[in-house]
């Protein structure tokens, strides 16, 4: 719930704070290039070590370094105290999506149930995607944007708990000790590439973030964006649920090229329309390749990777990510003040067909599972 919840909270809490969805941006930039730097390090050491110590260094400085950011914007302290208090959130991000996604692996062998296993995964995260800025949409339709953050910081420490209380980590099988090359995975350049193409997608998404924001207050209605996000991720649950149950008979290389593209020419539908209300109808079917795309790509990741690398693949794959997202975020923040306030947009839907085109360059075929 936390990560649907987290990027709109903070946005319009650093903007209120800053006055610019630009320096917003770009605060939340780094807390994502924070996250993207110390997640192959979680992932490395989870890998050697198993998960329960991270998990509890993380549950425990998470919730203080947001805490600690809250209390440093609404002090209106200097601006290198913000960066520095997104920088420790960033560092200690418990690293439960990534975790998550590796159990799957463990838990299902077969092609198929993976592929099943990561659209629910997928789809699970769009519901709280969608619940997430919805429940944000409404407490900033009532209060300030310092009760919003406040909520997603009790939604962040609650998360910790509950995955830490939930069986999950009974299916974990720790790899034993060996011969380990100093990249780890990065020394597979497919894996690479796919990593880059998360990165592009998690971009344009990124961009997506701060451009409803950015819209809507443009429009005089800043509440709706959280029922842009909402709607957004919602098309993408039922991407998700379309994805996990319809069986291509395409490689999943070539499915993946294949949403990464409509994706791209989906974002470009946002310019033929400016009524809210056909904006948010852009917005549901903007997200209907997002959650498949995500699916995809996780399955690949976990058919490239050899086991004594699992965690570490996807945590990798998360740098990638997180990079991706604060990178669209900050993009985001800059077009919108310096060019248009759907600039955002028309930069998603470019980057997202050159992925597209670049994602042909996987080749299908048999991998070891």
């Amino acid at each position: 719930m936390p990560v649907g919840m987290m990027g709109l909270a903070m946005v319009m809490y650093l903007r209120e704070s800053l006055g610019s969805f630009e320096l917003a941006g770009i605060v939340l930039g780094v807390y994502f290039v924070a996250m993207a730097a110390a997640a192959p390090v979680q992932g490395r050491l989870i890998d050697r070590i198993g998960p329960a110590k991270p998990l509890a260094i993380t549950g425990i400085l998470a919730p203080l370094s947001f805490a600690i950011f809250i209390v440093v914007v609404w002090a209106k302290w200097p601006i290198g105290a913000v960066f520095g208090a997104v920088v420790a959130m960033g560092l200690f991000s418990p690293p439960i999506t990534v975790l998550t996604r590796t159990l799957l692996r463990h838990r299902f062998a077969g092609d198929e149930d993976r592929r099943m296993a990561y659209a629910v995964d997928s789809i699970l995260m769009e519901i709280n995607f969608t619940l997430g800025p919805a429940l944000i949409g409404i407490v900033l339709a009532f209060a300030r944007p310092l009760v919003a953050v406040i909520v997603a910081w009790v939604a962040l420490a609650l998360s910790i708990v509950a995955f830490m209380r939930t069986p999950a980590l009974k299916y974990w099988q720790q790899e034993p000790a060996g011969e380990r090359h100093l990249l780890g995975p990065l020394t597979d350049a497919r894996l690479v590439l796919v990593f880059f193409l998360a990165m592009g997608l998690t971009t344009a998404c990124g961009a997506l973030e701060v451009g409803y924001p950015a819209y809507t207050t443009a429009m005089g209605s800043p509440a709706y964006a959280g029922l842009l996000l909402a709607l957004n991720s919602l098309g993408s649950a039922v991407g998700g649920a379309v994805f996990g149950v319809v069986r291509l008979r395409m490689s999943v290389e070539k499915q993946f090229a294949m949403l990464l593209a409509i994706f791209g020419a989906l974002l470009f539908l946002h310019l033929a329309v400016n009524a809210i209300a056909l904006f948010a109808i852009v917005a549901f079917f903007a997200g209907c390749a997002i959650s498949p795309a995500f699916a995809a790509q996780s399955l690949l990741v976990s058919r490239l990777a050899p086991a004594r690398y699992a965690t570490e693949a996807f945590t990798w794959a998360s740098t990638f990510i997180v990079s991706g997202l604060g990178a669209g975020m900050a993009l985001a923040g800059l077009l919108t003040e310096q060019v248009h306030v759907k600039a955002p947009f028309v930069a998603g839907g470019v980057l997202m067909l050159g992925c597209g085109v670049a994602a042909l360059f996987l080749r299908g075929g048999e991998v070891e599972a």
